[in-house]
C-alpha cells in the first residue's frame, strides 16, 4: 500500500522554527517526485515546495522563499521541509505528495493537482 507519513508539525511562535518529516519509504525515487502542499483554514489547498527525483530541481511559492528548505536523504527515503522565520499566515496543514515524474528525474511540479499522492497531514500553528 503506498502510504506517506507526515511528522513534526506543532504549536510554534512567530518567528520560530519547524522542521517537518515525510517517511516516503514505499516511494521509489526513480518513478515518484516529492512535494509539500499546505491548506490553511478556508482556503484551498496550495503547494508549497517540490524537490525532483534527483534533487537537482527544487521550486518553493514565492511566500517561502528564503524561510523553508525542502531536503532528501535517499538513503531513508524521507524528505524534509525545514521551515524558519514562521509567520501566523504559514499556520496550516501540511501534506507531504507525490507525483509520478513520468521517467523525468527533474520533475518538480508545482500545481497542487499533479500530486496523485498525499500523506495524513500533519498542523502547524503559528501563533503567538
Amino acid at each position: 500500500q503506498l502510504q506517506l507519513v507526515e511528522s513534526g508539525g506543532g504549536l510554534v511562535q512567530p518567528g520560530g522554527s519547524l522542521r517537518l518529516s515525510c517517511d516516503a519509504s514505499r516511494f521509489s525515487p526513480d518513478v515518484y517526485t516529492i512535494g509539500w502542499l499546505r491548506q490553511a483554514p478556508g482556503k484551498e489547498r496550495e503547494w508549497v515546495a517540490c524537490i525532483s527525483s534527483n534533487s537537482g530541481n527544487i521550486n518553493y511559492v514565492d511566500s517561502v522563499k528564503g524561510r523553508f528548505t525542502i531536503s532528501r536523504d535517499n538513503a531513508k527515503n524521507t524528505v524534509y521541509l525545514q521551515m524558519n522565520s514562521l509567520k501566523p499566515e504559514d499556520t496550516a496543514v501540511y501534506y507531504c505528495a507525490a507525483a509520478v515524474n513520468a521517467g523525468s528525474i527533474w520533475y518538480c511540479p508545482i500545481q497542487s493537482d499533479e500530486y496523485a499522492y498525499l500523506g495524513q497531514g500533519t498542523r502547524v500553528t503559528v501563533s503567538s
